[in-house]
């Protein structure tokens, strides 16, 4: 008995070391950085690191749903940059701010919805079908604008990007909120569990029942409303729309969602994964930013970091096998 208690005591702590690895991949890079700068270990930036992952994880929550299906979206930067620029311009013809964020939601949703339509009903390859909208939305920002900036200047707006809450910056609550709501429809939820099933064998699941073409309208629209959601929070930061904001969102959302252990193969994923994945990505940039590293150099590591995750996957993936 005792040897079986053993056992199963040290399978636990296995699965607990296995599920948050990352916390600990997240903690040694923590120890190695505030050796390195003695700005890094300190509350003021601790919560400036958590206000800057915040929109990239908003962002990663819908890419980790959509790469949970088999699919990707190229889109989500672009469509941050359209949603913002619409909310911006209603803003300063007087607009009412809760009319303009429920706007920037309604274009990100309608943006992904067309995604889904395209991918779901019409059997586009999702890379491509994003693809494209990532131009036609990105182009649209720039029409709309003429390529110049829209200051934004309604505090009750502005509060979303710049305000606290019980000393919790405003953009760390909402993201707070999206981690809690993502959990549970994944976790929780027979939708949530229909979006692995679809990732794990799309032919399977279809013949099961599962209508297949409106889970990918779906996970889709999500992934919209949260770009929608995001260009919100970013826009209320900077006191502005530019139309030239997001770019390379996508790949940084991607990066998020794939450190955290979703398979670009479809099936695997979980947003605390995500989370610590954003994390991974904000601290990094983050202790790069203290020590005085060239952007040029982050963007170098940020691409490897991508590169060895696939990689760890790929090996993961074909040992299982």
């Amino acid at each position: 008995m005792k040897n079986k208690d053993f056992k199963k005591t040290n399978n636990t702590k296995n699965e607990f070391f296995s599920k948050h690895l990352l916390l600990f991949v997240i903690l040694g890079i923590s120890l190695i950085l505030s050796l390195m700068s003695e700005h890094f270990l300190t509350m003021s930036n601790f919560i400036n690191i958590a206000r800057q992952i915040s929109i990239n994880f908003i962002l990663a929550a819908g890419l980790t749903m959509v790469i949970i299906t088999g699919g990707i979206d190229l889109s989500v930067g672009s469509i941050v940059a359209f949603s913002g620029v619409v909310a911006g311009m209603y803003l300063n013809t007087g607009g009412n701010f809760i009319t303009a964020i429920l706007l920037a939601l309604l274009i990100g949703t309608l943006c992904g919805f067309i995604n889904g339509i395209l991918v779901s009903r019409f059997k586009m390859a999702s890379f491509i079908a994003t693809l494209g909208m990532m131009s036609m939305a990105r182009g649209l920002a720039l029409v709309l604008t003429g390529g110049s900036s829209i200051t934004i200047d309604n505090s009750s707006y502005t509060f979303i990007g710049g305000g606290y809450l019980f000393g919790i910056p405003m953009p760390v609550v909402v993201a707070v909120i999206i981690f809690v709501i993502v959990y549970l429809l994944l976790n929780k939820t027979r939708l949530g569990r229909t979006f692995f099933a679809i990732g794990g064998n799309e032919e399977a699941s279809r013949l099961s029942g599962i209508k297949v073409a409106n889970k990918h309208l779906i996970v889709y629209s999500i992934s919209g409303f949260l770009a929608g959601l995001a260009s919100v929070v970013l826009t209320a930061r900077l006191w502005a729309a530019p139309p030239i904001a997001g770019q390379g969102f996508e790949l940084h959302a991607i990066a998020a969602s794939v450190i955290g252990g979703a398979s670009l193969m479809g099936g695997t994923g979980t947003i605390l994964g995500t989370l610590y994945g954003a994390f991974i990505i904000g601290i990094i940039r983050n202790g790069l930013n203290l020590l005085g590293v060239a952007s040029f150099w982050q963007q170098f590591v940020i691409g490897l970091i991508i590169i060895l995750a696939v990689l760890f996957d790929r090996i993961r993936k074909n040992k299982m096998e």
